[in-house]
């Protein structure tokens, strides 16, 4: 499983602009696409909403990508 850290400076990133900050997909369109699918899971469940907002402390999963967020 490939780990990634993710520093987040602000209160909140959207999750298809977290996809997207730390290279799973090209764009924010791309990341909305891979969450409307259903593979994306945050905090180990399943996530269906494009730009949930993601804060520090928790974790993303997509395939054997693990994103965990961490606060500046």
């Amino acid at each position: 499983m490939q780990q990634v850290d993710f520093e987040l400076n602000d209160e909140f990133v959207e999750l298809n602009q977290l996809l997207k900050l730390v290279g799973i997909c090209d764009s924010g369109g791309a990341g909305k696409v891979i969450v409307a699918s259903g593979k994306v899971k945050v905090d180990g469940k399943t996530e269906l909403r494009k730009t949930c907002k993601i804060r520090a402390g928790q974790v993303v999963q997509l395939g054997d990508i693990r994103v965990t967020v961490r606060a500046a």
